[in-house]
């Protein structure tokens, strides 16, 4: 059966994505010297449901079961993590596949709509073969609790503290998980956008975090596919710190979740249910 899997809070050093040091020239005018410089890996990730290939993603490779069963249920493959019964993950000079067993009901439904993607970092649509695999419903969201701009602004503030990996190579997004008051639980990095988001939704499956109470804070724009993997899970909020695109901003619309980008320093920009966010 699954492992009891432990949240990665932001305090817990082992939370650290893996990295390797590199010897660089570095070159400025009238100057030349010898250095090194700290990379974040990025690995082939398989991702395969009772024995069957479904995706391949370039990732970060850690919080691997995290990221397996956050991708599973933002994808709608998966309904709960009850339906997900063990995970195992094994290591080759290829990449990482990480194997899931499923419940047969859950696996017969992925086969039913099965596509085969091939993730690149960045991108969140690739090998999809359909037009209507981009579209696909997501629930409605009857959250009506507001939103405090001070919590906000006070997670936008606290994040960079607990972004270790970003900060030694630049080259990481973050997914967090903010309380009502804006309060930091938890932080998942990784060189996807979409990647971060998947592995803070496994973990908060995992560990049963009421999703009722709260935000998610994430650093990249908010396009149509990360509003839809935040919906998925039922997260009502989802605030950005770079720009949403038109069809993100229709499609929070219609599933009514709260949408705020632009969000840097003290301010930002409401795109949906402005009427819940409550000013200082």
């Amino acid at each position: 059966m699954l492992a009891e899997a432990a949240m990665k809070w932001v305090t817990d050093p082992q939370s650290l994505p893996p990295t390797s040091r590199h010897d660089v020239a570095r070159l400025a005018v009238c100057d030349r010297r010898q250095s090194h410089d700290d990379l974040a890996e990025e690995v082939p990730v398989a991702l395969e449901y009772n024995g069957i290939a479904h995706a391949v993603m370039l990732a970060t490779p850690c919080d691997l079961e995290e990221f397996a069963l956050g991708f599973s249920l933002t994808e709608g493959i998966l309904q709960s993590k009850r339906e997900l019964y063990d995970i195992e993950i094994r290591h080759s000079s290829a990449g990482i596949t990480v194997s899931m067993t499923v419940s047969s009901g859950a696996f017969m439904a992925m086969k039913a709509k099965r596509r085969n993607l091939a993730g690149r970092t960045g991108c969140g649509l690739c090998g999809t073969e359909q037009l209507d695999q981009v579209l696909r419903p997501v629930p409605a969201m009857a959250w009506d609790r507001p939103l405090q701009a001070s919590a906000i602004r006070q997670a936008l503030h606290g994040l960079g503290a607990h972004q270790p990996i970003a900060r030694l190579t630049g080259a990481t997004h973050a997914a967090a998980w903010c309380s009502a008051e804006g309060r930091i639980l938890a932080v998942f990095e990784d060189v996807g956008r979409h990647n971060a988001l998947d592995k803070l939704a496994g973990a908060m499956a995992m560990t049963g975090m009421d999703t009722d109470f709260g935000f998610a804070l994430i650093t990249s724009r908010a396009s149509v596919e990360m509003v839809q993997k935040a919906a998925t899970v039922r997260i009502p909020a989802l605030v950005a710190i770079s720009a949403p695109t038109a069809l993100a901003v229709r499609t929070a619309q219609q599933c009514g979740l709260t949408l705020v980008a632009f969000a840097r320093g003290d301010n930002f920009v409401a795109y949906t249910n402005a009427n819940t966010i409550e000013s200082d």
